[in-house]
């Protein structure tokens, strides 16, 4: 069966590519962004329905569950919001060792009609929260309430996922979700070793990883550093998600005394999404001519009109601390590991949780 895990490596490094063009540091929760998507592919139909799964990588896992599915008398789109969750309940479990939840919400347009099984299969699968706003007579307000919930979500990290002006009278239904995690190294870095260090800026792909466990030993960072000092573009040509499942996974990792040396950062980013998704397959949900959510309502011309995400990371000597939200709107090598790991040139760096083996953060350190 092809993995879950596997869908979101696909997902992270198609996004990715996507946004790899500009120089800038990049930084992302794959994990915020399909759950979002997922929601919303749950109420489209036809076309729209298969656009959405394909650039989700659900077309792949739930083609090789077909036998199994048929056997079980359980449908393959139920497998797939099945395994979402199965993770929305492994991330929200309640854990001393770090601060991790993730949660989902949608907000319907007052008096629109929506399909009462879509709202309950978002409440079953996704915990979402469900509630309805007056977008036609106070759009601003509920833009600001929206925006309260996140920030709420994520301890205050991601403020104005909607910026002013971008809920509208005919905004329908917007879609949320954010993810938070505060967590410390499992061993932290010494303080009293901080200090300035140049940053380099910018055959085969030689690569470093390593894999730096969090507290509690279930959630982990790694970073993959070229050798070559300007070799991220060459890694990143090369690197594919079989090569990184691969490289990272328990088998080819091993524990080795090292010095590892990390620069202190903090990156805030917002993307709009509606091109990059268009350009991984995803068009006709952005088409009022093509856009099919006959799954969510009868009432025809649903379209979705955007895709915001904004995330936040900060990682010191003590640990890291990360958060994203996704807001959809509807409106009518080879890899190896040296004792000597100094981070000090441009690296592509995930933050993991083991037991899923989702991706939930993914970024570029270009320049910290």
């Amino acid at each position: 069966m092809h993995s879950f895990a596997e869908a979101t490596t696909k997902f992270s490094l198609e996004l990715y590519w996507q946004l790899r063009e500009s120089e800038d540091n990049i930084f992302y929760s794959p994990i915020s962004i399909m759950t979002a998507l997922a929601m919303l592919q749950r109420g489209a139909k036809g076309n729209t329905e298969q656009q959405i799964e394909k650039v989700l990588q659900f077309n792949e896992t739930t083609k090789k569950t077909t036998e199994k599915s048929v056997a079980c008398h359980v449908s393959e789109e139920e497998n797939v919001h099945e395994q979402f969750r199965k993770l929305m309940t492994q991330l929200n479990k309640s854990n001393d060792a770090y601060d991790l939840k993730a949660a989902n919400s949608i907000y319907g347009a007052k008096e629109f009609q929506f399909l009462q099984t879509f709202l309950e299969d978002i409440k079953e699968y996704y915990q979402a929260n469900v509630e309805s706003l007056d977008f036609a007579h106070a759009a601003e307000d509920s833009q600001k309430k929206i925006n309260s919930w996140v920030e709420s979500q994520t301890n205050g990290k991601i403020k104005d996922l909607f910026p002013s002006g971008s809920l509208s009278s005919s905004t329908i239904l917007v879609l949320v979700n954010a993810v938070y995690f505060k967590g410390q190294w499992k061993q932290k870095f010494d303080e009293k070793h901080t200090t300035e260090e140049k940053f380099w800026l910018n055959k085969d792909v030689q690569t470093k990883i390593v894999e730096i466990p969090y507290k509690g030993n279930e959630l982990s960072m790694y970073i993959l550093l070229p050798v070559e000092i300007d070799g991220l573009k060459k890694l990143e040509e090369q690197l594919t998600a079989d090569k990184l499942l691969e490289w990272t996974s328990t088998q080819n990792m091993h524990t080795v005394e090292l010095y590892l040396s990390l620069p202190r950062f903090k990156v805030e980013e917002k993307y709009e999404l509606p091109g990059p998704l268009e350009h991984m397959g995803m068009a006709d949900a952005f088409s009022p001519q093509k856009a099919d959510f006959s799954g969510m309502s009868s009432t025809p011309g649903l379209v979705v009109s955007n895709v915001l995400h904004k995330s936040f990371v900060e990682v010191n000597e003590e640990g890291t601390e990360a958060a994203a939200a996704t807001g959809v709107e509807i409106r009518k090598y080879s890899a190896q590991i040296t004792e000597d790991f100094c981070c000090d040139h441009p690296f592509l760096f995930f933050i993991k949780q083991c037991k899923t083996n989702s991706i939930l953060f993914f970024g570029r350190m270009s320049s910290p």
